[in-house]
C-alpha cells in the first residue's frame, strides 16, 4: 500500500514499501557528505522571537543519518543531539517506577515470559489491598509517578480491574507520599475503554509496537488478541479519539532489523502529528533482555551499545519535542551515555515482578525481564546529581492541563522550561526533605542553590524560592 501518513489504516501509515524504499535511499546516500550536512543543518535549533525551535527530521532524512558510518559525522550527530536535549529539556531527568498489577495473559508472544504457555512462571494478580501496599512501598521510596503494567487477559484483567487499581493508587496518602500521575501500559483496547481511562485521570497511555515489520509481528505473536497487527498498530488512534492527550510509542529493539524499526517508529510519530496535530508524548527504547523462558540470543537482531546510543541520539534529533524513556533494562553505564544524548525520563529502583516492592527479597519468579540497574532510588537520585542533572518528580503539566497540543505549543518554543525547571527543583526538595539519605540531601541542597540562580525570570525565581521554603517547613498544600 502507498504511504499515507493521514490514513487511519495501519498498513498505509506504516507502509512496508515506503520503509524498504527509505532503507534503499539511506544505503545509497550513507556516504553523501553534502546531503548529510544539509540534514544536520536542517535539524539544528534556531532562536526566533518566539523562542528556540527545531525543524526535526522526516523518517527518510533520519534514516540516512542512521546508515552513515563516517566517524566524524557520527560525532556531529551526538553533539547535535546533546544540543537539542539541552535546548528543550535542560538538565532535568524525570523519574518514575513501573507497577506490575498482574501477569495473567492470554497472548502467545514468543519474547515475553508472560506468554500463555509458560508453565514455569508463577501467575499472580494483586488485590486492591496488595495494590495499596505496593503503592505505600513506592511512596516510602519517594516516587510520585507510576507506570502500571498488566498482561492481556479479559477475564483476569478486565478494564474494570485496571480502573479500580487506578482509583486505589490515587487514593493512598501515606505520610507525605502521594502518587500524582499514573501512566498506563496495557493492551490495545476500544475507544470507549480509552475514554474510561481518560476519565480515571491517567497521564500517558503507553503501548509498545514491539515490531513494525508485519510478517515478523505475526510470527512473534502467533496466538491471542495481540496477533491482530492492524488492531494493535491503530491503538494510538483509538486512544486519541477517546480523548487521551498524551500517548507513548516504543519498539522492542532486537526483534527485527533495527533500521526497519527506526523508520517505522518515526513514521508512526509522523502519522500522529499529521492526523491529530500532536506527535507522541514519549518514545521508549527497550532492548530485548533475558527473562524466565526467554533467551535473547534466540533473536538474531540484537544491537550493540554503540548502535543503541546512535538510535537514541537520532530519535532526539528527529523528534526534538518528544520525551524519551529508558528503563532499568539497561545498565548504569548505558543509561549514563544515552541520557546525555536525549533521554529525558528514567525509571529508578524498579521491580518488574507482580508484588515486587513489598517482598523482602527481590522476587524473580514473576519478573517480566531481568533488571540491569538494581540501585535504590536514593542512589539513582544522587548519581544523576553527580552527573549534573536535576532529578525531577514533577507531575504539574498533567495536573494543570498542560497536555497534548497545549504542552507541545510550550515545548516547541522552549517556554516549557519556565514551568519545568522550577517544578523540578521543588519536587527534588520534597524528595530531599522526606526520603533522602544525609549524603544525598547535602548534595541536593547544593544543587538546588546552584540551579535556582539559573532561573532567568526574577518573578519565577522568587515564587520558586518561596515554595522551597514552604517545603522545608513541612507544607505540602500547594500545586506546582
Amino acid at each position: 500500500m502507498a504511504y499515507n501518513p493521514k490514513s487511519l489504516h495501519a498498513e498505509e501509515f506504516i507502509s512496508d514499501e515506503e520503509i524498504r524504499e527509505t532503507l534503499r535511499y539511506a544505503e545509497e546516500n550513507k556516504n553523501n557528505v553534502e546531503l548529510i550536512d544539509a540534514i544536520l543543518e536542517k535539524a539544528r535549533p534556531r532562536v526566533t522571537e518566539k523562542g528556540t525551535t527545531c525543524a526535526g527530521l522526516t523518517h527518510r532524512e533520519a534514516s540516512v543519518l542512521l546508515s552513515c558510518e563516517i566517524p566524524e559525522k557520527i560525532e556531529e550527530m551526538y553533539a547535535l543531539a546533546e544540543e537539542i536535549k539541552k535546548a528543550f529539556y535542560g538538565n532535568r531527568i524525570v523519574i518514575f517506577a513501573p507497577l506490575y498489577l498482574s501477569n495473567y495473559c492470554v497472548n502467545g508472544c514468543v519474547y515475553c515470559p508472560y506468554h500463555k504457555k509458560n508453565s514455569h512462571i508463577a501467575r499472580k494478580k494483586l488485590t486492591q489491598e496488595e495494590v495499596a501496599k505496593e503503592v505505600i512501598a513506592l511512596q516510602d521510596m519517594g516516587h510520585k509517578r507510576l507506570a502500571i503494567e498488566a498482561g492481556e487477559d479479559p477475564v483476569m484483567n478486565p478494564i474494570e480491574y485496571i480502573l479500580e487499581c487506578i482509583k486505589t493508587i490515587y487514593s493512598i496518602k501515606h505520610k507525605n507520599g502521594a502518587i500524582r500521575r499514573v501512566n498506563v501500559n496495557i493492551a490495545a483496547t476500544t475507544v470507549e475503554n480509552y475514554r474510561r481511562l481518560k476519565e480515571a485521570g491517567i497521564g500517558t497511555y503507553i503501548l509498545f509496537q514491539e515490531t513494525y515489520h508485519k510478517e515478523s509481528y505475526l510470527k512473534l505473536h502467533p496466538t491471542g488478541p495481540k496477533h491482530d497487527y492492524d488492531y494493535h498498530t491503530e491503538a494510538m488512534d483509538r486512544a486519541m479519539q477517546g480523548g487521551i492527550d498524551d500517548v507513548g510509542l516504543g519498539v522492542l529493539f532486537g526483534l527485527e532489523l533495527y533500521k526497519y524499526e527506526f523508520a517505522g517508529l518515526l513514521m508512526h510519530a509522523e502519522h500522529l502529528e499529521a492526523v491529530y496535530g500532536v506527535g507522541p508524548h514519549t518514545i521508549s527504547v527497550p532492548r530485548i533482555k533475558h527473562a524466565d523462558d526467554i533467551d535473547p540470543s534466540a533473536f538474531d537482531n540484537g544491537i550493540s551499545d554503540e548502535i543503541f546510543a546512535k538510535i537514541c541520539a537520532l530519535i532526539r534529533i528527529a523528534v526534538p519535542y518528544t520525551g524519551m524513556i529508558i528503563s532499568t533494562r539497561e545498565s548504569q553505564q548505558v543509561r549514563e551515555k544515552v541520557i546525555r544524548l536525549g533521554v529525558s525520563q528514567v525509571s529508578g529502583a524498579s521491580r518488574t515482578s507482580v508484588g515486587g516492592y513489598t517482598e523482602e527479597e527481590r522476587p524473580t519468579d514473576t519478573e517480566q525481564f531481568d533488571v540491569s540497574d538494581q540501585r535504590t532510588l536514593d542512589e539513582v537520585v544522587r548519581w544523576l546529581m553527580e552527573l549534573g542533572y536535576i532529578p525531577s518528580f514533577c507531575t504539574a503539566c498533567y495536573r494543570e492541563g498542560r497536555t497534548g497540543d497545549r504542552f507541545m505549543s510550550l515545548c516547541k518554543t522552549g517556554q516549557i522550561q519556565n514551568c519545568c525547571h522550577p517544578n523540578a527543583l521543588m519536587t527534588l526538595q520534597e524528595f530531599l526533605q522526606d526520603y533522602a539519605s544525609d549524603e544525598t540531601r547535602k548534595l541536593g541542597e547544593a544543587c538546588i542553590r546552584e540551579e535556582l540562580a539559573k532561573i532567568p525570570k526574577e518573578k519565577v525565581r522568587e515564587i520558586c524560592r518561596d515554595n522551597l521554603e514552604k517545603i522545608r517547613q513541612g507544607q505540602r498544600d500547594f500545586r506546582f
